[in-house]
């Protein structure tokens, strides 16, 4: 597996990190005041954060049952043969899969672990077919729906870092 090497964080960087997860919509002025530097340094700062790779996007975080969305689905997934280049293709079979938000390769258990989302029971079995039955190597799904979500976080805790 192959890691980017680690970037060096010093104090202000993890307070515009912090800022930045909790909202990207900030403007420089702002983010500045939050963070306690002039506008021009917190600037430098986060085009730093980006070119680094540091912060790789800045979205907005939709509430999925607003606009019809609403059935989450765990997905255990397990290939007949996990040699590297059919790994790296369910991989990209993932990637090219609108409904599939998450997809980790996993140790022990299943080899990937999947998170969709989609409307409804019917679009569920859609994507199964499409994403996962009718790929030749795929041997097992196995799939869990989440009833409840306690806890949904898109923030990486800095402070231990």
């Amino acid at each position: 597996m192959n890691q980017s090497p680690l970037v060096e964080l010093d104090d202000l960087d993890r307070r515009i990190l912090v800022q930045l997860q909790q909202d990207c919509a900030l403007t420089n002025q702002e983010l500045a005041g939050r963070v306690h530097a002039s506008p021009p340094t917190c600037l430098r700062r986060v085009r730093r954060l980006v070119e680094t790779g540091v912060i790789t996007r800045q979205v907005a975080i939709l509430a999925p049952e607003k606009i019809g969305s609403s059935l989450t689905a765990i997905v255990e997934i397990t290939l007949d043969i996990q040699a590297a280049e059919n790994l790296a293709a369910f991989e990209t079979a993932m990637l090219n899969e609108p409904a599939v938000l998450q997809c980790y390769r996993v140790s022990t258990g299943p080899d990937f672990v999947v998170i969709a989302q989609v409307p409804d029971m019917p679009a569920y079995h859609a994507l199964v077919h499409r994403a996962f039955t009718a790929q030749a190597n795929v041997r097992n799904v196995r799939t869990f729906f989440s009833v409840h979500r306690a806890k949904f976080e898109t923030r990486v805790d800095i402070s231990a870092v």
